[in-house]
This record gives C-alpha cells, sequence and structure tokens, in this order.
C-alpha cells in the first residue's frame, strides 16, 4: 500500500516588500537586494559570495533529494540529521546487528556501510534561465493534456541535453506558479557510505513524544561520505571508490553561540502554500488533512499491532513509521492552528481585493479576469479527482502498485527514447531498479495485508467505489469481512513478488510476459491497466488547464503586488534557498511559559527513564554526571548545550542544512519547527516562527566524550 501525498495546486509566493524581518526562503541571486537587513541583523561576512550557490559557503551544501546536507572535509564526509540517514540504518540493520538501536561508527573507511540503495549526493554545480525555450509562442496557444505534453516534451530536450555530460543529474524547477523555470545541473554521487549515527536513544532521544515539541533535547546528526571511482567521477558502489573531493567544505565555529546571535541555514526546502487560493485552502485544512490524520492514525495503530513481537517486521516497517509519524504529528499541528485562527478568513478576504483590482481596469481584467473564474472551477475538479485517487492508493497492495509500474515500464520501453514519459526513461531506470531493490528490506506482507483489509472496508461504505479496482482484488461490497480476508489471502498467496530475484526479473520483462503471467499481482495490474490510463489522462488534462490560468493567477498577483512598490520571492520548491534570522527564544510561549533558547545536556538526565523514547545511552549519562564537559561547555550556560531556537523560516526538506554563523561557519544543524507554527507553510507568524536546531557543540561533545568518534573529528579539523 502506497502513501502518497497529492498536491493540492500549483505553489504560488510569498511577499518580499511586506515580509516580515525573519520570513523567506531565498533564492541565492535575491541576496543582494537583502544587504542591508542582513548587515543590521549581524551579518559579516559579504553578502556576495552568498549570491554564489557554487562560490563557499553555499557550494558545500548539498541535497540528499528529500533532505539537506552539507561536507565538512575534504574528503566527501557529509553531515545531515539522524532522521535523513534513518532509511539507511534501516535497510543495514536485523535483529542480530540492530543499527537502530546501537547507532555505528565505522573504525576506518574499509568499515564504512553502503547507503540504503537510491541514496545519492547531490551537488549542484549550474543554474540556468530557461523560461524563454519553455514558454514558447506554440505552448501559450495549448490548453489541456496537449499543453501538459509540450511542457513536458520541453523539459525532457533540456534535461537530455544537460545529462549528455554523464554523471550528472538535471532537472527543471518551475517559479512564481510556472511562470520561471531554471535547469539545474547537479553532480549525482551515487556511492554513499555510513559513517556514524548515535545511537537511538541520542539521535531519537525523546521520540514521537517530544517531536516538534520545546523544549527539545535530541540528538538529530548522522555521517554519510560520498566516494566516487578512482577516475574522480561518479561510480556505482565499488570497492576500489575513493572519497569525493569536494570543491567546498564547511568550518566549524570557532567562537561560541550566544541568544541574539546572527544566524542563517541554507538548504533545499521542499515546498510552501502561502499563497494559496481561498479553495485549496479550505479543501486542504476541512478534507485533505482531516482525512489524512484520521488514516494515519489508523496506520500507525495497524503497523504497531501487526508487528509487535516480531522485531524483523518492526525493523522492516520501522523507515514508514517514522515517516508516518512525522507527517501526522505535524498535520495535527497544523489543523489545530488552522482550526483555532482565520486563515481562510484573511485569504478570502486577500483575495477579493485582487479580484477587485483586477475588475477595476478594462486592460487587466481582460489579460486577468477568465483566468481568476476559471481557475476555481478547475480547482473544484481536481480535488474531486484528488480524494478518489487517495482512497484508491489506500487499498491498493504495495505488490499491486509495484507490478503496475513495472507494466508501465515495460510499455514505455517500447516508445522511441523521446516519447518515454518522465520518471519511465532510460535515466531512470537505475532508479527503478534501486527502488525494487530496497522493497525486500522495508515489505512486511503480514502488515500489508491487514492495512490493505482495514481500508478497504471502510472504502466499501463510501458511495463512490471504483469497480476496476475493486475487481482486480477479486473482491466486491456485499462481501462481509471473513470473505474479504479470504479474497485478500488468495491475492497475496498468488505472488511471487514479495521475492527479490522475481521482482528484479520483472524489471526485464516484455509486455507480453505480463499479460500472460499467473501471477496475481501481475494479473491485476493487467486488468487496471486501461483504467489507470484513463485516469492518467484526466489528471493529465486538468493539470494542463489549471497550469495555463495559474500562471495567469501567479502574473496578476506580482502585478498587483508590484502596484504596492513589492517584489515577491517564490514558495520552497527543492531548490537551494537561504533564510537568515538569529538566535531567540520566545517569551511567552503559548502556553504561558518562557522558551528559553538553548537546552541542557541536564535536560536528558531529566527526562531519562531507560526505556522508550527516553533512554541515553549508559556511557552519555555517566559522562553528563560527571560533568566531563572537554571544553565544549557554554561559558554563561556552564554546560553543554543540546539544541536551541532561531527565527529562521524553514521548512520539509531543509532537515539536515547547515545553520551558519555570521562568518559562514557551522554553528548547528536544522532539524525541526515547533508544532504551534508547523502552518507556517501556509500562514506564516514572524512573532511566533521557530526553528530547533542541533546545536553542534553537543554534536562534538557526543562524538568527542561518549561515542569517541576522534578520527572523524580529526578529519573535520576538530582539536
Amino acid at each position: 500500500m502506497k502513501w502518497r501525498v497529492l498536491s493540492v495546486g500549483l505553489p504560488l509566493a510569498a511577499v518580499l516588500g511586506s515580509a516580515a524581518a525573519h520570513e523567506g526562503m531565498w533564492l541565492p541571486d535575491q541576496l543582494p537586494k537583502l544587504a542591508a537587513p542582513m548587515k543590521a541583523a549581524g551579518l559579516q561576512m559579504p553578502v556576495g559570495p552568498l549570491s554564489d550557490l557554487l562560490a563557499h559557503p553555499l557550494g558545500a551544501v548539498v541535497s540528499l533529494d528529500g533532505c539537506s546536507a552539507s561536507f565538512v572535509s575534504p574528503k566527501g564526509l557529509v553531515v545531515t540529521n539522524h532522521h535523513c540517514v534513518y532509511g539507511s540504518l534501516q535497510y543495514n540493520s536485523s535483529p542480530q546487528r540492530d543499527l537502530l538501536k546501537h547507532g555505528f561508527l565505522a573504525a576506518e573507511l574499509k568499515d564504512e556501510l553502503p547507503a540504503a540503495p537510491g541514496t545519492r549526493v547531490l551537488v549542484t554545480v549550474a543554474q540556468t534561465d530557461v523560461t524563454a525555450r519553455v514558454l514558447d509562442a506554440q505552448l501559450q496557444q495549448l490548453d489541456g493534456q496537449a499543453r501538459t505534453q509540450a511542457l513536458e516534451k520541453r523539459t525532457q530536450q533540456l534535461v537530455r541535453e544537460c545529462e549528455q555530460d554523464s554523471g550528472h543529474r538535471c532537472t527543471v524547477k518551475a517559479y512564481y506558479g510556472g511562470s520561471l523555470y531554471r535547469l539545474i545541473k547537479q553532480l549525482e554521487i551515487r556511492d554513499v557510505r555510513v559513517v556514524h549515527a548515535p545511537a537511538q536513544g541520542v539521535g531519537l532521544f525523546g521520540g514521537d513524544t517530544d517531536n516538534w515539541m520545546w523544549p527539545r533535547h535530541t540528538g538529530d546528526y548522522s555521517f554519510y561520505r560520498a566516494y566516487v571511482g578512482p577516475d574522480g567521477k561518479p561510480a556505482d558502489y565499488a570497492a576500489n571508490n575513493q572519497p569525493y573531493q569536494p570543491k567546498h567544505h564547511l568550518q566549524m565555529a570557532t567562537t561560541p553561540l550566544r541568544e541574539g546571535d546572527f544566524v542563517m541555514v541554507a538548504g533545499y526546502p521542499g515546498s510552501t502554500d502561502r499563497y494559496r487560493l481561498p479553495r485549496e485552502v479550505a479543501y486542504a485544512f476541512e478534507e485533505q488533512k482531516p482525512r489524512d490524520v484520521a488514516q494515519m492514525g489508523d496506520i500507525l495503530a495497524i503497523i504497531k499491532a501487526s508487528t509487535a513481537g516480531r522485531r524483523d517486521a518492526e525493523i522492516r516497517m520501522a523507515n514508514t513509521v517514522a515517516g508516518v509519524a512525522n507527517y501526522y504529528k505535524n498535520t495535527q499541528g497544523q489543523l489545530a492552528s488552522y482550526e483555532g485562527g482565520d486563515l481562510l478568513q484573511r485569504r478570502e478576504a486577500s483575495h477579493a481585493k485582487l479580484l477587485a483590482w483586477v475588475q477595476a481596469d478594462p486592460a487587466r481584467r481582460a489579460r486577468w479576469g477568465a483566468a481568476l473564474q476559471e481557475v476555481d472551477e478547475l480547482l473544484a475538479q481536481r480535488q474531486a479527482l484528488q480524494t478518489d485517487l487517495r482512497w484508491q492508493d489506500q487499498i491498493e497492495p504495495t505488490l499491486l502498485g509495484h507490478a503496475a509500474e513495472l507494466l508501465h515500464l515495460a510499455h514505455e520501453r517500447t516508445k522511441p527514447a523521446d516519447q518515454r514519459e518522465s520518471g519511465y526513461q532510460a535515466r531512470d531506470e537505475g532508479d527503478w531498479r534501486e527502488a525494487v531493490t530496497s522493497l525486500g528490506k522495508r515489505y512486511d506482507a503480514d502488515t500489508d495485508r491487514a492495512l490493505v483489509l482495514h481500508f478497504l472496508q471502510q472504502y466499501l461504505k463510501r458511495d463512490k467505489t471504483n469497480a476496476a479496482l475493486l475487481g482486480a482484488l477479486g473482491v466486491n461490497a456485499q462481501m462481509d469481512e471473513a470473505a474479504l480476508q479470504q479474497a485478500l489471502t488468495a491475492l497475496y498467496a498468488g505472488t511471487q513478488l514479495q521475492d527479490d530475484a522475481q521482482r528484479l526479473a520483472w524489471l526485464e520483462r516484455p509486455v507480453a510476459e505480463f499479460e500472460r503471467s499467473s501471477d496475481s499481482m501481475v494479473r491485476a495490474a493487467v486488468a487496471l491497466r486501461q483504467h489507470r490510463l484513463q485516469q492518467q489522462a484526466l489528471q493529465r488534462d486538468l493539470q494542463g488547464r489549471l497550469g495555463k490560468r495559474y500562471v495567469r493567477v501567479m502574473e496578476a498577483l506580482r502585478a498587483y503586488r508590484a502596484a504596492a512598490g513589492e517584489e515577491i520571492y517564490p514558495d520552497a520548491n527543492s531548490s537551494l534557498r537561504v533564510a537568515f534570522g538569529k538566535v531567540s527564544g520566545r517569551k511567552p510561549a503559548v502556553d504561558g511559559s518562557d522558551w528559553h533558547a538553548f537546552t541542557t545536556v541536564q535536560g536528558i538526565v531529566a527526562k531519562h527513564r531507560g526505556e522508550g523514547e527516553f533512554d541515553a545511552p549508559a556511557a552519555q549519562l555517566a559522562a553528563i554526571k560527571a560533568r566531563n564537559w572537554d571544553g565544549y561547555a557554554d561559558a554563561k550556560l556552564g554546560t553543554v548545550p543540546v539544541n536551541f531556537l532561531a527565527t529562521l523560516d524553514t521548512t520539509g526538506g531543509n532537515s539536515g542544512s547547515p545553520v551558519l554563523n555570521a562568518q559562514g561557519q557551522l554553528v548547528g544543524l536544522l532539524f525541526d519547527g515547533t508544532l504551534d507554527t508547523v502552518i507556517s507553510d501556509w500562514d506564516f507568524d514572524d512573532k511566533r516562527n521557530r526553528s530547533i536546531c542541533l546545536d553542534a557543540r553537543y554534536m562534538l561533545w557526543q562524538m568527542k566524550v561518549v561515542d569517541k568518534a576522534q578520527r572523524l573529528l580529526q578529519e573535520m579539523g576538530v582539536r
């Protein structure tokens, strides 16, 4: 069963001219315009280098395709969050060698472990404005599916040209609602290895209880290393590969961090939604998110019950549990803020002003009036489809989903290279192989079947059901629970796709073999293909029609803001961004108490319970009680700081981002926000917003005093 997070629209933007002091995930080339406020906030290094994503320090910041990270040594050592390495720890774990629980430290280079399949270190090496090639005159005239297909062909051509230089991964990113496009070229390092991760009682101390909460005492850090072939070029894992030598790496801070100090964060934030249209806000918070919360709560409870007493199954599902639990609590926090606020009313009021401004002028009305009216109805159509697709995902067994994708890949292989869909081209087949391989370590049939049965029972109670999908599963609305269980048992028993070798074999098989297969999941995938193609066509048509009008909506918004003397910055889209602010507590907090800027290791001792989420390692507790600070204590605090709060504008994807001081030195890692402000993706509040960061002094202290990682400290230039 898949967990697909569906987009509810195309991103708009937040406003530069009216932005609060610490609001904004800025494009590097926008930073020169912010030189004055950054200097006033305490920046000491020149702004110029920060506008160059290839210079120091931004050149040391990398993407992990979902998290952010940075080079911290000339030998390709990469630091990021523990939860960003968690999947690789899970992949390498077993009940006999439980890296999730005990952590990992490679004694030498040869002991470093291959990361989970599909792990990449992506180093940005170039960025080019390609708007003129994407939004040419021909595309401007197209609508619906024709527009979607033309847009895809243009971006595919740009990517093909870019990737002629082997070893690189290229993507075309849309900004400002699709009115600006940039081609981003990244060195794709495929041999990534786990170097060091602290024990679970450090890296996940506080678990779900403390997630998104303050005060926090979590050592959310771990290390990868990037490797390349003997020729210095990206290569698959091989024993004779060598550590990558980055052009830039970060230096650890040489001065202590204090409350009120300037800090900035550089990373690859995923997405924000601060200027969504009123219909999108209403759908997200009054339908999508409440449904997701209910379903995620069920998912976590079912996984827990199904894997109880089976440590192997717990390990297999650990990465899934971590991801769902994180999103579950985040979404609950967003809903709580929405229900206690007036976001929708304010969004409706601001949109009404935009509409009035457009209607007040004949030229503006002619240019943007129709799009502003049409976009609302198109959003309603797509939201109805999204609701259906979300339910279908919940009742589709994981192996059926894989079979359907492998079948689609087989069909795409029959087409000329330039006509294959994005995601199914020759460049993507290595990714497919890694995805098929990694499933073997992240799948438990009993748990999957229990999840499908639960949601199938709910789905059959809906007014609208998918007859094609139900038929492929061999079930119908008249079946009682026993009959449903029997049908699913037969479906799961009739497949060999749980076997790694079988799944890999299907990667190479032609369409004809799928069509004559007796494997139950493959048969179901074949039976569903036409229905899936019909749904895809409908989605692509809506995407094209909505995208064309959303560009116009964005143009109108930008013009409206420009008329008021304001400039805008684009919403986050997983491209490199910089945010800046200061180390700051919050007084008073929502609960009436003050939030201090720093937590300390004494809080670990106070929270320690010796089990569950609050189970710190004995060696760490002993060092704290002995006050063995080894030079890492803060003079003002009199002890080692663990986490700190900062007024940094961040979101998902920023996890693992380096937090830099006024000189561009590494002082910490961004890893979380606070539960009462996770709605900032939609509605930023400068007075309340805080990001939670790991203090680098705690990381270095833990590495030296507790984990004895002196080899790595020396490599990082630390005493």
